[in-house]
């Protein structure tokens, strides 16, 4: 198993924040924000699987080919080898709590298909 996280590490990307605000043996629950108007990377993961609860906003989740409005207390699981993502369509910031569940819990086990700041590796095949 690798968790290659601390407790209450915080990191910015294009479309927002984050920050880790539990461990455990198998698990890391990050409170997370997406800016008006921006969307996390189409992608998936080989290792884990999450759970995400809207506690803000109302984004559009991508869960494979089906795509869902979300509003606040309302939660969606990701199995892992899925493809899913969130998107922020309106002008106020979407927060939610994304539980991450696996045996391998690090940012390398990320694979993007669709990024709107160009951080798709040319020639990815999904691997």
């Amino acid at each position: 198993m690798a968790i290659n996280y601390q407790l209450h590490e915080k990191g910015d990307r294009p479309w927002g924040t984050w920050e880790v605000i539990a461990l455990g043996q198998k698990h890391i629950v990050k409170k997370i924000s997406v800016n008006p108007h921006a969307s996390l990377s189409l992608q998936l993961h080989h290792h884990r699987g999450e759970h995400w609860v809207i506690t803000s906003g109302h984004p559009t989740v991508t869960l494979g080919e089906e795509q869902q409005e979300l509003s606040p207390g309302k939660a969606v699981d990701i199995p892992k080898e899925t493809k899913h993502r969130i998107e922020n369509h309106t002008n106020e910031p979407v927060e939610f709590i994304e539980i991450q569940m696996g045996d391998v819990l690090d940012e390398n086990d990320i694979v993007r298909f669709v990024d709107m700041y160009n951080r798709v590796p040319t020639g990815n095949t999904g691997r």
